[in-house]
Parts: structure tokens; sequence; C-alpha cells
């Protein structure tokens, strides 16, 4: 499971495409290194993703944002509390109509604002990233492609 990120298409596209940042790309090229049997993303609007999946652009997030952010992006909707945890609910109710939350091993390459609300659901939960500080995860997945 990646998260989505900001910066996006101004299109309608798949979901796979929408998503522009290095750090989106970086996460989903190692994903794809690891063949799993399938990749989400984390959509903090439209919940659950698979890569194919036509979107439309939407600016809301699920993470923390500034109040200086806000105010340079007003039509920003960043999720309060409440929604985050209904989020979590929807992710999990959309996760366990096709996998098996107790068996299947789950890989997270998303932070922590993305997975708060629904990693005490997953038994076999993997994080690659956890402990890694943002600005070094582009580095690091660089560092995990190479050794796949």
């Amino acid at each position: 499971m990646i998260s989505c990120v900001s910066k996006k298409m101004n299109k309608r596209t798949k979901a796979k495409e929408m998503y522009q940042s290095p750090l989106f790309k970086h996460s989903l090229e190692y994903a794809e290194r690891l063949n799993r049997d399938k990749i989400f993303i984390l959509s903090a609007h439209y919940g659950l993703l698979t890569l194919n999946t036509e979107i439309k652009p939407y600016d809301m997030t699920i993470s923390n944002v500034s109040k200086k952010n806000r105010e340079r992006k007003p039509q920003l909707k960043v999720l309060t509390k409440d929604e985050k945890v209904i989020w979590g609910q929807k992710i999990l109710l959309e996760l366990s109509n096709i996998s098996d939350l107790k068996k299947d091993k789950f890989i997270v390459l998303a932070g922590l604002e993305y997975i708060n609300s629904i990693i005490n659901f997953l038994v076999n939960i993997e994080q690659p990233l956890k402990g890694v500080g943002l600005f070094d995860r582009i580095s690091y997945l660089k560092k995990l492609k190479d050794e796949i």
C-alpha cells in the first residue's frame, strides 16, 4: 500500500498516473519490483485504489498541514481526527473484502497519518520506511530497489 501525494495530474486518469511526486514514483517502482499479488494506493479522497482505477484530481489530505500551508492552499481539505477514523474504517472494510486481514502480508509505504487508523487491525505488516525521515525516503527507496 502506497499513500497518495499532493502533486497530481490535472485531469482524470488512472490512479498510478495521477500522483506525480518523486516519492510516489519511487514507492510505486519499489512495490512493483517486490512482485506482490496486489498494489494499492491509500487515497485521502477515494479510499483504497487499485493502480488502474480511473480517478479525478482532488485536494484532500490525511496528513497534518501547517497553518501557513493551509493559508496558501485554502481549497485543501484536511481530514479531522474523526474523519481519519472513518477513513480508516472504510479502508479496513475495503481491504477485508479482497484480502485476509489476519493472514495476508501488507507492505506499507506510507506515513504515520495514513496508517495510524488501520495498523492495529493488520496482523502481518511490514513498514520499510518506518523511522526514515520524509526527506530521506527517496534515497532510501532507491537503495531498497537496488537490493532487490
